[in-house]
């Protein structure tokens, strides 16, 4: 492929040396290619770290293989670790360690006063708790269930948190004119149930697009798409995003209303002991 494509260059220099030179000069003055490392941080960044913490009011509509609807509203919390030894104010830092979320599901009747509650490590499993109000019970989730449904939405547990940038390997596939199309492969196959997912990163904002996963057997069977992406106070946000099983036709649509960020919310809302004792502060 490379020994083609330079045998077409030196024709070209032989005979276009104007037109050539011209070319060389534009390719030097367009930005270049970010490295793979760098767009999946900033990817990571755009996705899970804006602003210090944040707060946003969810409206999930779950639509099964037979066009049946079912909604769910929620709350959900997001709290960012301080870099360690940092002195800087926290809402002028940079954000990419480890996260507390707390999800509080309003609606309907069967799921109200459910919490989930999520502590997300680099270095280890993350911790997952959810508080099943009718039992008063508070139920841990095992590591190898973050690749389940959440709440018998199409979303899984690991998509609310995030999946760590580290589990996989990244490549960048394609350049297109808007977008950075990465291709991720779990470093332990074993451990997830997709051979590999695709995402396409907005070259200005690196918001993710869409994510297509795809199977062992090399067939597409989930996509995620965001709908639509707002800018709320400086920061480009999703406002509206799909997960779709494309081998039975079932979706979950989610609409975020009333987000805000660095609303300094203590981290420890993010305990056991909020699950049961609600943080309405932060919630209403």
């Amino acid at each position: 492929m490379f020994s083609k494509l330079t045998v077409a260059l030196t024709l070209a220099a032989a005979f276009l040396m104007p037109s050539a030179a011209f070319a060389a000069d534009e390719a030097a003055a367009s930005p270049a290619v970010p490295g793979v490392d760098e767009i999946v941080n900033m990817t990571n960044q755009a996705s899970y770290y804006q602003g210090s913490d944040g707060r946003a009011k969810v409206h999930m509509t779950i639509t099964d293989e037979q066009g049946r609807a079912r909604e769910r509203e929620f709350v959900i919390l997001r709290w960012d670790a301080p870099e360690a030894g940092s002195d800087v104010a926290k809402k002028d830092q940079t954000f990419t360690g480890g996260q507390k979320f707390y999800v509080y599901f309003e609606r309907p009747a069967d799921v109200n006063k459910m919490a989930f509650l999520v502590w997300k490590h680099l270095d280890k499993s993350d911790d997952r708790w959810l508080y099943l109000p009718a039992l008063d019970l508070v139920k841990r989730i095992a590591a190898s269930d973050k690749r389940t449904s959440f709440v018998g939405s199409s979303f899984f547990y690991e998509d609310v948190s995030g999946r760590h940038i580290d589990e996989d390997t990244h490549e960048l596939v394609k350049v297109t004119g808007d977008y950075y199309v990465l291709k991720n492969t779990p470093k332990d196959p074993d451990s997830v149930e997709f051979a590999y997912y695709e995402m396409y990163v907005h070259k200005k904002t690196f918001v993710v697009v869409e994510t297509d996963y795809y199977d062992k057997q090399g067939q597409k069977y989930r996509t995620y798409k965001a709908e639509k992406v707002e800018t709320i106070d400086g920061y480009p946000t999703v406002t509206k995003s799909s997960m779709t099983d494309t081998k039975n036709g079932s979706k979950t649509e989610m609409d975020y209303s009333e987000v805000k960020y660095n609303l300094d919310i203590p981290e420890d809302v993010f305990t056991e002991r909020y699950l049961r004792q609600l943080p309405y502060e932060f919630l209403r």
